[in-house]
């Protein structure tokens, strides 16, 4: 059983697109959620995944992942998915060591920009770099789903003063 532990922050600024050395297109659909967790479905570049995530626990929640054909993804996110998919360009930006993901989302959070790090462990030591923002690993507003949901409560894309707005 693999264990993800990452961290998720807000975006300062643009500085971080000077360092990018790869991305991809990353489309996801929620197929459910349970007991704290979800299962997703991915696609990118062509293949599929579909990942169980269980309920986080601090910093950490189990993981499974398992690679599936292109065309049942393709057809889990139309017949199978919630309707509201994720559309994001994840672009890779090294920095002292270690690799960032920074979320350049598009569709129903189009100008939604997240950076995440994945660690080894939860006490691992990272420097920050300068365009980073705000830590909201733990903020129930930057969730997929809870994005998602207020984007269709809106009938519209969002904007990041919105979702800092929303109560829970």
């Amino acid at each position: 059983m693999r264990f993800e532990i990452e961290r998720k922050f807000l975006v300062a600024h643009e500085g971080w697109r000077a360092d990018v050395v790869g991305q991809r297109l990353l489309r996801d659909g929620l197929v459910g959620h349970f007991a704290g967790g979800k299962v997703r479905v991915r696609i990118a570049e062509g293949r599929g995944w579909l990942t169980v995530k269980g309920e986080r626990k601090g910093l950490a929640r189990a993981e499974f992942e398992y690679e599936i054909p292109g065309a049942d993804a393709e057809a889990m996110l139309t017949e199978v998915c919630e309707p509201c998919l994720i559309e994001k360009t994840r672009h890779c930006v090294p920095h002292a060591g270690v690799n960032w993901e920074v979320d350049v989302y598009g569709g129903a959070l189009s100008g939604m920009v997240l950076a995440e790090i994945e660690l080894r462990d939860e006490g691992q030591a990272v420097e920050r770099p300068d365009w980073l923002g705000t830590e909201v690993t733990h903020d129930p507003r930057f969730r997929q789903s809870t994005m998602l949901r207020l984007s269709r409560e809106a009938g519209r894309n969002i904007t990041l003063a919105e979702v800092l707005a929303a109560r829970f």
